[in-house]
């Protein structure tokens, strides 16, 4: 039998995510979807799939969108604006272009509902900080669509690189290349490296000193198509690297992990071996070996995968917003969450613009890093 949620096995990858809890009086819970696009619709599929959600409610400029939507669910309420939807919600999706976030949030906070924003949270560290600040004198919950960080596989990452099982961590490596979407109001950095951003930052249990990037623009003209991302963990001396393209052959969405015992790859395309565990690597030989010659040994040995439970990561997501939405629980993606990830996007678009390292900060750095990441 499948296990509940806060009662997975151990060694599974899985998130212990507490069970659903009832409050007093109504027990479901009314969820707007604002933005029903390519990622706004999975999440009306995946909430009219979940027991406790009472009503979905579709909210978008488009008839066209709802009219589609209201095909596959028939009764289900649909809005033009957000405005017109907050009476009939108890927390809202915002699954909009990256610019109109906050915007939607604050609306919707200020109306007392729970909030979900897809990433990036915001697009300055200025803007997320007021999010964030707004959810807490409100009492609202605010969290970030940071879906890997409910994905088994990354969990399961995430264990061995913290319980040293790989040895000490050498470097962390991402590669998130396709060919397309792109993006009309931000660049390949803000669509894409928020998940290998938040993806190292959870697996290592940190944030970034300091962020390196290097970008170029091939079929756009103002906005990187294709981008590498430096960041250093100085209080973990491990550096990650993250290559994103929306202008590649291949589909790609691969991280690797290199410790001193073994070596782990992650491919999310894999759907039978997610995780492959591999106990390769390079040692110094004994002695000091031959003039001019590298003293070094390579070690061959097997290759693993473990089980994880499979569970779709937005179900795992959207499930989690209800019970904090419902029970006034922090959720594990928060506002703070998304507002660290905002920042080393932020400090990326820097380096894009001066070609320099950019050393996270704090008040130093963000007046700047707001101006110039409203400039691309």
């Amino acid at each position: 039998m499948e296990p509940t949620a806060g009662e997975y096995p151990s060694g599974t990858g899985v998130p212990s995510v507490p069970a659903l809890r009832s409050p007093q009086g109504r027990t479901e819970v009314r969820i707007g979807v604002v933005g029903c696009g390519y990622w706004g619709s999975k999440h009306v599929r995946v909430l009219h799939g979940i027991q406790d959600v009472e009503r979905v409610v579709a909210i978008d400029a488009s008839e066209e969108r709802l009219l589609e939507l209201k095909r596959s669910f028939p009764n289900m309420i649909v809005h033009r604006s957000l405005e017109a939807a907050l009476p009939d919600v108890d927390a809202v999706i915002v699954a909009t272009p990256p610019r109109s976030h906050v915007a939607l949030a604050m609306t919707a906070m200020s109306a007392g509902k729970g909030v979900l924003v897809e990433k990036p949270l915001a697009t300055s560290s200025v803007d997320a900080q007021l999010l964030l600040d707004e959810s807490k004198r409100l009492g609202v919950t605010l969290m970030v669509g940071h879906t890997f960080e409910h994905n088994s596989a990354v969990w399961k990452l995430r264990d061995l690189v913290q319980s040293g099982e790989i040895g000490d961590i050498h470097y962390l490596d991402s590669a998130r290349l396709n060919l397309g979407l792109y993006q009309s109001d931000v660049n390949v950095v803000w669509d894409l490296a928020p998940h290998d951003v938040s993806i190292f930052n959870f697996i290592l249990g940190s944030t970034p000193s300091s962020v390196q990037a290097w970008g170029s623009r091939h079929a756009h003209q103002t906005l990187e198509d294709v981008a590498y991302l430096r960041l250093t963990y100085a209080e973990l001396n491990v550096t990650a690297n993250i290559h994103v393209s929306w202008l590649d052959p291949c589909k790609v969405r691969r991280v690797t992990a290199v410790g001193s015992r073994r070596m782990v790859v992650y491919n999310d395309l894999s759907s039978d071996e997610p995780i492959r565990i591999f106990d390769k690597g390079v040692t110094l030989a004994d002695g000091n070996g031959a003039a001019g010659t590298i003293p070094l040994s390579y070690r061959y040995g097997d290759i693993s995968s473990p089980y994880l439970v499979s569970q779709e990561p937005l179900d795992v997501q959207d499930r989690h917003l209800i019970d904090c939405v419902r029970t006034g629980a922090v959720p594990l993606t928060d506002g703070a969450n998304g507002a660290a990830v905002v920042r080393v996007l932020e400090a990326a678009q820097v380096s894009l613009a001066e070609d320099r390292p950019v050393v996270l900060a704090g008040a130093s750095m963000n007046g700047h890093a707001h101006r110039l990441a409203s400039a691309f």
